[in-house]
């Protein structure tokens, strides 16, 4: 496996690679402005806990963090970049090996860079890499119900719904349903050449 410094991942306008701490500048400037639009889908920080996106030493721990999880192989996590510049993450979570080889993948994007493909490109991107180099069977996209930007990206990319899972994640201090999206491998196999020709090329 590359390591941070050298790991990149392309698509036909992103590229993907870990974020290390020089990012701070951008990605603090990213989430600030994308507040409202971001942390309303997302787990409530721990009370006291330093946020990221204010604090420049917690934004290199969680770097260190990610990059820690990335070499145990528990999850890979990718700062998603247009022309050089941070606009959101895509992240593959919850690695399970054994019997499992399943994982669950999320994604953000700035809301000025909503709506022109970028997401479900990056999507693909991760699919790419969690069936071809890590081998994995499943991958899993889970969301809110009423998060429909993030439901366009599922349905963008045709993946299968499986149901709600109810009480699933806490959400802003909410246990919240998500609406349960799959792709296994074998799926993958079948529609590579699709996704790739309609994203990636």
């Amino acid at each position: 496996m590359p390591s941070t410094a050298t790991l990149r991942l392309y698509g036909r306008r992103v590229m993907l690679r870990p974020l290390v701490a020089p990012d701070f500048s951008q990605w603090s400037e990213v989430r600030r402005r994308n507040q409202d639009w971001l942390v309303r889908w997302e787990p409530q920080r721990l009370r006291g806990a330093p946020d990221p996106a204010y604090d420049k030493e917690a934004f290199g721990a969680r770097c260190a963090t990610r990059d820690r999880e990335r070499q145990f192989g528990q999850s890979y996590s990718f700062g998603v970049f247009v022309d050089q510049a941070v606009v959101g993450e895509v992240n593959i979570n919850n690695v399970m090996r054994g019997a499992m080889q399943s994982c669950t993948v999320g994604y953000w994007i700035d809301e000025a860079k909503a709506g022109r493909g970028y997401t479900p490109e990056a999507v693909v991107v991760v699919f790419r890499f969690a069936f071809d180099e890590l081998s994995l069977h499943r991958t899993e996209v889970n969301i809110v119900p009423r998060n429909a930007p993030s439901r366009r990206v599922a349905d963008k990319l045709n993946l299968r719904e499986e149901g709600v899972s109810e009480r699933y994640v806490e959400i802003a201090g909410v246990w919240e349903d998500h609406v349960r999206y799959a792709i296994t491998a074998e799926e993958w196999q079948t529609r590579r050449t699709e996704l790739t020709q309609a994203w990636l090329s």
